[in-house]
């Protein structure tokens, strides 16, 4: 009996630490639910009226104009706009009077 009392004592304090890091950050409200959904209606997304057939691409659409209004928050910085080079390339000189391999 007292080794199963000790098998169970020691399995709990083995799961609850690994229980405690699967939780999620936190529950998410109607209010922020009800939020998210006037965003996705602003950019162009209506459920009423969306297509079964181009459903994931309606709201992917959707969802990426509001990411894009709102920013990257993931805190790795967004992603860079534009180009931009360091150099440029130097074209050989036509008129050379030697070839390239000359001398080899």
């Amino acid at each position: 009996m007292k080794s199963l009392i000790k098998a169970v004592a020691l399995a709990a304090i083995i799961f609850v630490p690994v229980a405690s890091f699967a939780q999620s950050n936190g529950e998410v409200t109607r209010a922020q639910v009800r939020a998210e959904l006037v965003q996705l209606e602003k950019a162009g997304y209506n459920p009423a009226t969306s297509n079964p057939d181009d459903y994931p691409q309606n709201i992917q659409a959707a969802e990426a104009k509001v990411a894009a209004q709102n920013g990257d928050a993931s805190g790795y910085g967004s992603v860079a706009k534009g180009s931009h080079q360091a150099g440029h390339r130097v074209a050989a000189d036509p008129t050379s009077p030697r070839s390239i391999y000359f001398g080899n």
